[in-house]
């Protein structure tokens, strides 16, 4: 652990934060991160929202206890149906003074201000469709645009074994996308930050004319400028920054798919229990 503050922790159910992450490192490598995936319980996706919020707040709390500062839910599911109430209940109470942003805001944006739109799909998992939230969120933007949103929860197990550019993954996704083509959308949302894993092969499926965002640099632009705008969090550089990774399954499965996914070896890894 960096012997000063300034950490930024990064949080997610599991290897999808990487996907997010990765453009953390790229676009800002001089600050120290903590990265938490959950892996022994994903997918978050088809969980209660009482236990997703159990299970965020017990994330919380250890990268917290663990030095950081602020703290990234790179999850949609968690940042959907958790982020509101940890923002408003247990912060105040438990961590007066620290902040906790999701992924969700940034991406509504990004479609709401597209001015070449007017029909904006979404994918996700059960949660984050279920509640609403892209729908909700865009639309505070832009309350002309429509939106079709789709739950499509295979895709995160699937790239969780490490299955996300096999041929059978894209009949998969091919098969979710139909529905949201034959609506003529022209921008597609990847509501769960796994599904960035499979942007190749969803720009594929979709063809030419629709516009299919890289959430990972829309994510980290949008820290980037937090940050610029929020210097009292004091979040400074570091001259030797660090990464630490933690996990709470195997180590092994979590460095050689994570390495693949974040194109860059990963050194300190550890396993831990929530």
């Amino acid at each position: 652990m960096p012997s000063n503050k300034n950490i930024i922790g990064v949080f997610d159910s599991g290897l999808g934060g990487l996907s997010v992450f990765k453009h953390f490192l790229k676009k800002m490598p001089q600050f120290n991160y903590l990265y938490l995936g959950d892996n022994a319980r994903v997918p978050y996706g088809n969980k209660s929202r009482e236990i997703i919020y159990e299970y965020t707040k017990e994330a919380v709390d250890f990268l917290f206890t663990h030095g950081a500062d602020l703290i990234i839910i790179a999850c949609n599911t968690a940042s959907a149906e958790a982020l509101r109430r940890i923002q408003q209940e247990y912060l105040p109470k438990k961590y007066p003074g620290k902040k906790v942003l999701g992924v969700i805001r940034p991406l509504a944006e990004a479609a709401g201000k597209n001015l070449k739109s007017k029909k904006v799909g979404v994918i996700g998992t059960k949660a984050t469709i279920g509640s609403g939230v892209y729908e909700t969120e865009i639309k505070k933007i832009n309350p002309q645009l429509q939106v079709y949103q789709l739950s499509t929860p295979l895709l995160v197990p699937l790239i969780e074994e490490g299955w996300a550019h096999k041929p059978e993954t894209k009949k998969i996704l091919e098969s979710y996308l139909k529905p949201l083509k034959q609506k003529k959308i022209e921008t597609l949302i990847l509501g769960c930050t796994h599904y960035p894993f499979l942007l190749k092969e969803a720009r594929e499926i979709m063809g030419r004319g629709y516009s299919i965002p890289n959430t990972g640099e829309i994510i980290a632009q949008s820290l980037k400028d937090y940050l610029m705008r929020h210097p009292e969090l004091n979040i400074k550089a570091d001259k030797k920054p660090s990464v630490k990774f933690y996990t709470t399954d195997d180590i092994k499965k979590f460095k050689d798919l994570g390495e693949k996914f974040l194109g860059q070896k990963m050194t300190h890894i550890e396993k831990i229990v929530l």
